[in-house]
């Protein structure tokens, strides 16, 4: 499978496909949980930082390391987080040699198909997590929450727009897959239109897979819900791992 266009062809446009600004709820919410579980955390790294929507929010609290595959995304990051520190990085096998307070990964990790690809992203958070520090891991769904369904938005910016529709479905429920195709609407400041389709290959795994593998790499793990205004109840919940002293 091609690797998906929104981090190669749409980076410039990626902030009217999702905007900053609609992450701040969501933001304030790994806050919450950071300053519950690690009071005293002053370092975070984010694995699969994306355009760095989150960080933008998150960087007012904590000093931020981001690092993720796509050199495209990581300029635009730096286009909205000049003062954060940009690492281009697979989160299977980077290697910093240095650890921080929280390890952050949100819906990158979806990107982890298989157990070895999550065991190695985990191992990786483990090896970049202080003792006593906290892993944060925010996956779209798990076995037990995945829903086949679609969603559509966008915004108007800088004299263009964009508008998506997301179609989520899974061909093979056997597997540990499910696939999402975009339909993506670019309007130039022109008036011209084009239309792409990206499609993206997610992991889905149970809820005990994803604590077993925190356990493995030596974290105490739970289930926290996701409690958003926006998400329906109980379809996100966020892994956390307290690093073992």
């Amino acid at each position: 499978m091609e690797p998906p266009r929104m981090y190669s062809d749409i980076p410039p446009w990626f902030h009217l496909l999702t905007a900053p600004a609609e992450y701040t709820e969501e933001a304030g919410i790994y806050r919450q949980t950071i300053r519950q579980f690690a009071p005293q955390a002053k370092t975070l790294l984010e694995l699969g930082s994306g355009g760095g929507n989150n960080a933008s929010h998150l960087k007012q609290d904590f000093t931020l390391t981001l690092v993720d595959l796509s050199p495209q995304m990581l300029q635009l990051s730096q286009s909205l987080n000049p003062d954060l520190e940009h690492i281009q990085g697979d989160m299977r096998t980077i290697r910093l040699d240095r650890t921080f307070d929280v390890v952050f990964m949100h819906d990158a990790v979806m990107y982890m198909t298989t157990l070895k690809d999550l065991r190695q992203a985990v191992h990786t958070a483990s090896l970049h997590c202080k003792p006593g520090g906290l892993v944060l891991l925010v996956p779209d769904c798990t076995r037990e929450t995945f829903k086949p369904g679609t969603d559509c938005g966008g915004n108007d910016g800088g004299g263009r727009g964009m508008r998506y529709l997301e179609w989520t479905w899974d061909p093979d429920p056997a597997d540990s897959t499910f696939l999402v195709d975009y339909a993506y609407l670019l309007r130039e400041a022109d008036g011209s239109v084009r239309v792409m389709h990206d499609r993206h290959a997610h992991g889905l795994f149970s809820r005990a897979e994803w604590l077993a593998v925190l356990e493995a790499e030596g974290f105490k793990a739970q289930i926290m819900p996701f409690d958003h205004s926006e998400i329906e109840p109980g379809s996100v919940e966020m892994f956390l791992g307290v690093k073992n002293p």
